[in-house]
């Protein structure tokens, strides 16, 4: 998945300015740090954007994961269908992904 793209959709800026950030923050420069010292990079985002970034992204990524985790889940249960597959990757949320998985939860 292209988060940065998402990401700069939702904030409003460009993905390249996402992706730096990105890239700065998984390579463990500091919201802080990014904002005030690597507005070049940046394109010149301001902490609360950077921040908002680094969250979004997190987000993102910690349901990517979970998707991962429901959907082998549910195979190991011989339970998954095309169209289940398909809601399962659509979801935007980790509430409507949690919804989705509810009636295949292992008890």
């Amino acid at each position: 998945m292209n988060y940065s793209h998402k990401i700069a959709e939702e904030l409003q800026v460009k993905n390249h300015q996402v992706q730096a950030t990105i890239d700065l923050l998984d390579g463990g420069a500091t919201v802080p740090f990014i904002s005030r010292y690597r507005k070049e990079v940046t394109g010149s985002l301001d902490e609360v954007q950077v921040a908002t970034i680094r969250d979004r992204i997190q987000q993102l990524r910690d349901l990517d994961k979970r998707k991962e985790a429901i959907i082998k889940s549910i195979e190991e249960q011989g339970k998954m269908t095309p169209e289940l597959q398909k809601a399962i990757q659509e979801a935007e949320n980790m509430a409507r992904l949690e919804d989705i998985y509810l009636p295949y939860k292992p008890k």
